[in-house]
């Protein structure tokens, strides 16, 4: 099997597996695939950022601005409250600031983004761990 034919089957098994993967997920772990793909992105990004590679490093950008907004997208603004609202800044914030590392080439606010992410990500993570032990007998 040549290179561009075995990079094919990969990235057909990992459409597949994606894709899969979205249909059996309940609404936690698609938030949790969301962020895990921003963060994703956002390395990318930082990894064509120190390459120069300048149009790949824009569109992982871009990219990663995309999913953020899908997630201040998917807040529940009205049952969610102040959280919702903080979460909302939050995403406004990251997004802005992605745009202006994109603009400054600036790996700095990649890497503040990330952080951001993370925290966020991390505390999500916990709440299936909450909600077993407020469920426990």
């Amino acid at each position: 099997m040549n290179m561009s034919k075995l990079h094919s089957a990969v990235q057909e098994y990992n459409r597949v597996g994606i894709a899969s993967s979205i249909e059996e997920a309940n609404p936690h772990r698609l938030i949790q695939m969301l962020m895990n793909g921003a963060l994703e992105k956002i390395a990318i990004a930082k990894g064509n950022m120190e390459r120069g590679n300048i149009s790949q490093k824009g569109g992982n950008i871009s990219w990663a601005i995309s999913i953020i907004d899908g997630l201040r997208a998917s807040l529940d603004m009205e049952t969610g409250g102040e959280i919702a609202q903080n979460l909302d800044d939050l995403y406004d914030y990251m997004m802005r600031r992605l745009a202006r590392a994109n603009i400054e080439n600036n790996p700095d606010l990649l890497d503040e983004v990330t952080s951001l992410m993370r925290s966020i990500k991390d505390a999500w993570d916990e709440i299936p761990k909450v909600e077993d032990t407020a469920t426990a007998p």
